[in-house]
């Protein structure tokens, strides 16, 4: 984010702007969002920053910690594992019904997200190459047209993207792309069994990724990490 202060910047576009960069671990767990920094950084009220900040919370990308502040979330190890099994219940028969529906152009749309996943992990973006990878676990639940659960899923990847930001102990890519291509040769052929069994084994392979021990440093400065 270039100059952000010269943007003209509402609720609606600091949030998503806040969540990218938590989203891309720009902002790792724990990174302290003052009111005044966040104001300073944006050229916006701290009205404006209080209400971003509370719609980020209701998300449970944001804590709000009484007398001090708001921080991005810090999942806890019981947080990590109930996440990822939940999304390893729903995920899977969404998969599937995915499949049935699959259409050319929802096709396309998972071939590039897939390609621009290969383009970020070959430039050394691994942490654009998550977000990448929770878009394509997003898509999914989109194209599966189940908007409730969409809504749910959406926010349970969010909320894995910190969880691997603390925990995540593989050199290997975030989301290890073999798996969606694996998912996506199942979803060409509208194989929904296949494509429920795949989704699931790799839910559940991710899992067993996490390291339970580790915790990551925030970054020293707020600005730096808001720049692109």
């Amino acid at each position: 984010m270039n100059e952000i202060a010269a943007k003209s910047w509402t609720r609606e576009t600091v949030v998503a702007d806040l969540e990218r960069a938590i989203l891309e671990h720009r902002l790792p767990p724990g990174t302290k969002l003052g009111e005044d920094d966040l104001s300073d950084a944006y050229g916006i009220s701290r009205t404006i920053v209080r209400a971003a900040l509370l719609a980020l919370s209701h998300r449970h990308l944001v804590e709000l910690r009484r007398n001090r502040g708001a921080f991005v979330a810090q999942p806890s190890i019981r947080d990590a594992r109930e996440v990822f099994e939940a999304r390893a219940l729903l995920e899977p028969r969404t998969a599937r019904s995915a499949a049935l529906r699959m259409t050319d152009d929802s096709l396309d749309i998972l071939r590039a997200n897939i390609r621009q996943e290969h383009d970020a992990l070959d430039a050394g973006e691994n942490d654009r190459a998550l977000f990448l990878s929770g878009r394509f676990h997003v898509e999914i639940a989109r194209i599966a047209d189940q908007t409730t659960i969409e809504s749910f899923i959406s926010e349970l990847i969010s909320r894995s993207s910190l969880i691997i930001a603390l925990y995540w102990r593989r050199r290997a890519a975030l989301c290890e792309t073999q798996a969606h291509h694996a998912l996506l040769d199942a979803f060409e052929r509208k194989d929904g069994d296949a494509a429920e069994q795949l989704m699931k084994s790799h839910l559940l392979d991710l899992l067993a990724s996490l390291d339970l021990r580790h915790v990551s440093q925030p970054p020293a400065s707020l600005r730096e990490a808001l720049q692109r």
